[in-house]
Formats: C-alpha cells, structure tokens, sequence
C-alpha cells in the first residue's frame, strides 16, 4: 500500500504553516502505511550544509563526530540532537561530510545532506513520528512526506522514506521496482553510496546521479523513466522545486490539485480536501509517464 504526499507553496505567506498542513495531510495516509513513515522539508536554503543523520543504535556520540568532521573538513560543525536524529551544519564540504560519516561511523544512517533539506523518519504510528519530530511546528516552502506499510520486509527505519542521496534531492516512492539491483551496481560504479537495500534508494541516487551529470529535474526524471523498471508514483523534492511522476502502466494511484497559493499531491484525495482553498483547487489524476513539475522563482 504506503501513502505518499507532497506540499508545494506558492504564496509565501503560508510557509509558516507548511509544516502544519503537511501533519494534516500526512495523517489521512495512516491507513495505507501504519508501520512507519517520514517526512522532507524544504527551506530558504543557507550559506552552510546540513547532514540530517540518524543514529540506528541511540547511542552515537555526536559531539565526537562533530569534532571528527571539524579535522576531516577543516571547517566548524555545530549539531542540534533531536532524540536519534541529529542535524549537523558546516561552511565545509556536505557530500565530503557525507562521505566521511558513512565510511566511518557504521551505527549512523546519513538521510540527508543540503543547504535547505532536513528529513526525519522513524517507525510506529505515522502521527507520533510526526509528533516526535514537531512536524506542525516547522516552516519551510515544500515538504514530502510518506507512511509505509511493510509488505515485503521488516518494519525498521531503514526501510522508511524518503530516500536522499544527493544534495537537496529526495524522494517518496509507492511501488516497486524489479531492476533495482542491477542498477545500483552500475550507480555504484558512478559513484553513487547507498546506505540500506530498499528500491526507493536506488531511484533516489539515479536522479541524484542524472542531475549531478547535468540534467534538471525533468530531464533525469524522463531518464528514469527509461532505466527504472517497475511500477511507482514518485513525489521529489529538490531545493527549488517539487514534482510528480508516475511509471507508464500507472497502476499506483495519485491526485495533484493545484490553486493560486499551492501545489499539493497525495495517494488519496482526502489527504488534500482540508487544505485551505481546496474548493477553488484544479484537481486531476496524474498521467502515465508524464511529469509534472513546479519550481521557485529565483
């Protein structure tokens, strides 16, 4: 099953209540993902990188990673701990910092790194996730979110989305994809660094790879659509912007409404009829193999 949804904002004004209105729309996906779930939200980007971690034992010492970082990037780190999460921000390399951590701190999971991304995930019910992490309380300009319900593997954190590789890029994914394993080799051969086994991961580091090769988001999205195998619905998230595809057969549902204020999207309608102007909203389902896409003004 799992349910995704997605947040894009137009009007400025309601940044404040971004995080508010995603808890809204997260809460309608409960059913369709009880086990675990997680959420992407975007800000204002800053001059200095964010490494979101996750300790998988509870136990990390984070302030001997931070002075770690301080010798490895040559450059200052502070680190807010939030319970077995951490978010650690330097003005020196993040995808070095992500590096760093991953090949030499094997009891930490890093989820993110960016200028305007910071992602939390956790298992149990999607609500107390969102509850443990102040979901309501955060501002920002975008958000993706997704529950999960796990149907062919364990119910653990690695499993939960969203999935990020790359700077500022994220994704939530409903379905599966078959070629999965033969595209992480060659990812991997390109230099992408993956962190669990689930499937979401491997899209999330194609896209990461395209855009990093150069594509904008809807050029390594039309790229995906050729080499990723399976059946899916993807919300993405980027710094500047947000989008939604679904694979040629489209046999995973979605819903996209749009008004003047926002973009929102979702596995089910009732997920977006408590937004705000919901009755003025353009409301349609999502086309097979075609993306549709949003993004900030510069």
């Amino acid at each position: 099953m799992c349910g995704i949804v997605g947040l894009f904002l137009k009007d400025t004004s309601l940044e404040p209540e971004l995080g508010r209105l995603t808890a809204l729309m997260l809460h309608e996906m409960v059913g369709r993902g009880p086990d675990s779930a997680g959420f992407a939200v975007y800000d204002a980007p800053l001059e200095t990188a964010k490494i979101t971690c996750l300790s998988k034992t509870g136990e990390t010492d984070w302030r001997a990673l931070e002075a770690d970082l301080e010798r490895h990037l040559n450059a200052g780190v502070e680190t807010a701990i939030f319970e077995d999460h951490a978010i650690l921000r330097t003005a020196g390399n993040g995808a070095e910092a992500r590096k760093r951590i991953i090949e030499t701190v094997p009891d930490v999971t890093v989820l993110s790194v960016g200028r305007a991304i910071e992602l939390f995930k956790g298992v149990g019910d999607p609500d107390a996730v969102a509850n443990r992490f102040g979901l309501e309380k955060r501002a920002g300009t975008h958000a993706i979110a997704h529950t999960r319900m796990a149907t062919e593997s364990a119910v653990v954190t690695a499993g939960s989305h969203p999935f990020s590789t790359g700077e500022d890029t994220c994704l939530v994914h409903n379905g599966s994809l078959s070629n999965h394993n033969r595209l992480r080799e060659t990812l991997e051969k390109h230099g992408e660094t993956f962190q669990t086994e689930n499937d979401s991961e491997v899209a999330a580091g194609y896209l990461a790879w395209r855009m990093r090769e150069g594509d904008d988001l809807e050029a390594a999205i039309g790229h995906a659509l050729e080499d990723l195998d399976g059946f899916f619905t993807f919300a993405i998230g980027t710094r500047d912007g947000f989008a939604v595809v679904r694979d040629p057969i489209a046999c995973k549902p979605a819903v996209i409404a749009e008004t003047d204020d926002w973009v929102a999207m979702s596995s089910e309608f009732r997920a977006i009829a408590k937004l705000p102007g919901v009755d003025h909203a353009e409301i349609w389902e999502p086309q097979p193999a075609k993306v549709y896409a949003w993004e900030r003004a510069a």
